[in-house]
């Protein structure tokens, strides 16, 4: 039964919505894991409001998710939904005001200021025995979110889901339960993939390879939806479809394009990896975030050590390309402290990951964020990049740093920088590979690896060059070994 309250809009008939709730996408995965992280929050809270905050990086499904709780909660006849684009905190504030006024809250009265109106609101839902959910999505600026968290509830009855790409500490405040949200499991990804393909009658682009292709997506849900809906509109298979991708001329806003966004996303791919490092660019210590991803950008995704970003070819290259502060007469030299401190700021706002309990990965990112910061790098900035990738690997090598950690790095930057780690004199360290794999007996692996490098020598420096005639007495010992 429908009922209604008298207020100065007209009757309010309950279950009532107020936003604009995003519809549940194509295929939409349910990702029982990640809900049973966020549903644990549940159990002992009965008397207060329980607030959960979605946070993860661009494109890993974070508003899909909260869309889906507030879509159940309207199945389930919670009385209020209310749903806030929560990225600009003027935005939240008129939101309020107009739900105030909606449910005529008492001091929720005509004349008074917005702010005025979005506390009364807040008011109602700290007192009021009618269930609630509030939806604040895309939190931006945490600081400022603070005096409009929406209150402790006296009956118990309400809820927070929160998204935000940030992970500042202030998040876990007020009671606050944090759940990291990352990119589908390699089963949800294929499962996604599958079930898209078929509910748009393209079954037949399903083949061996559609395993592979959510791989080289990184399972992120934005990428495979962007896909998805390219190879539907190209009518091109999986296989084809990985081919183009692996391309070493293809460009992710030409595979992702903009008019493959058929749930709305209202970005491309590239830019939604990247949305907030323009911010993170003005914050402390400022001018540094985008050098210091793209020099992340050129080594590994799965991971390399903190210790890299202490050392002085690293701390050079960013006192070099530091976008100075508006005003300043000279750029003061970066040390390791605020070389550090960067890591620190991109992991805030979710463009890498900082976390010292990985080890020797401990800086990671996602292989899509660091090819489209590589896409949108300066090609007159990528030889000094380079550069200080191998000054700061060989720095890490001598050091002792665990050697299959700094071969995977060494493989990511040779796949970058091609000829130009010959250049600039790295190509020292393919050498320190190949010695590492045929030390380790691997041989299978040593013989392919050592033909290209004795190949590459003899194209750059000569088929008689002392370094390729080494490069090809550690292709016939690898040939001897096997």
């Amino acid at each position: 039964m429908t009922i209604t309250h008298a207020g100065p809009q007209g009757p309010v008939q309950w279950p009532l919505r107020l936003g604009s709730v995003p519809a549940l996408a194509s295929a939409f995965q349910h990702r029982p894991e990640v809900r049973n992280a966020i549903d644990q929050a549940v159990t002992g809270h009965t008397a207060v409001v329980l607030t959960q905050v979605l946070s993860g990086g661009g494109g890993v499904g974070k508003t899909q998710l909260a869309s889906a709780y507030a879509h159940q909660a309207l199945v389930d006849g919670i009385d209020l939904v209310v749903w806030v684009d929560a990225s600009e905190t003027d935005q939240v504030i008129a939101r309020y005001a107009i739900a105030a006024h909606v449910l005529d809250a008492p001091n929720a009265l005509a004349g008074q200021t917005g702010e005025q109106d979005a506390r009364a609101f807040l008011q109602w839902l700290a007192t009021t025995k009618r269930s609630w959910l509030v939806i604040l999505d895309d939190i931006t600026d945490p600081d400022a979110m603070q005096p409009w968290w929406p209150p402790s509830s006296v009956w118990g009855c309400g809820r927070v889901v929160a998204t935000t790409r940030r992970q500042d500490a202030v998040l876990s405040g007020g009671g606050r339960a944090v759940v990291d949200v990352d990119t589908y499991s390699p089963q949800e990804a294929d499962t996604y993939l599958r079930a898209r393909l078929r509910a748009a009658r393209a079954e037949h682009l399903l083949d061996t390879q559609t395993q592979a292709l959510a791989k080289a997506l990184g399972n992120l849900p934005l990428a495979l939806s962007h896909a998805a809906a390219y190879m539907i509109n190209e009518d091109v298979p999986c296989a084809e479809y990985l081919l183009r991708f692996n391309s070493s001329a293809a460009k992710l806003d030409d595979l992702l394009p903009r008019h493959a966004d058929t749930e709305g996303y209202g970005r491309h791919v590239a830019a939604a990896l990247l949305l907030s490092l323009n911010v993170a660019q003005g914050c402390e210590p400022v001018g540094l975030a985008i050098p210091a991803l793209r020099l992340a950008a050129v080594l590994d995704p799965a991971g390399h050590p903190r210790d890299l970003w202490g050392g002085q070819a690293v701390t050079d290259y960013l006192t070099a390309h530091r976008v100075p502060t508006p005003g300043a007469d000279a750029l003061t030299p970066v040390d390791a402290t605020q070389a550090r401190a960067t890591l620190r700021l991109l992991h805030r706002y979710s463009l890498l990951t900082d976390d010292a309990q990985a080890g020797f990965r401990a800086v990671k990112l996602h292989a899509l964020t660091a090819r489209a910061v590589r896409e949108h790098t300066p090609s007159g900035e990528q030889r000094e990049i380079v550069k200080t990738a191998a000054e700061a690997l060989t720095a890490l090598w001598h050091k002792g740093v665990e050697r299959a950690v700094l071969h995977t790095n060494v493989d990511s930057l040779n796949d970058f920088a091609g000829d130009m780690l010959w250049e600039v004199e790295g190509h020292h360290l393919l050498r320190w590979v190949g010695h590492s794999l045929s030390t380790r007996g691997l041989a299978t692996v040593a013989v392919p690896y050592w033909q290209r490098v004795a190949d590459t020598s003899g194209r750059l420096l000569g088929r008689t060059d002392r370094k390729t005639l080494l490069a090809r007495r550690e292709l016939a010992t690898a040939y001897l070994s096997a």
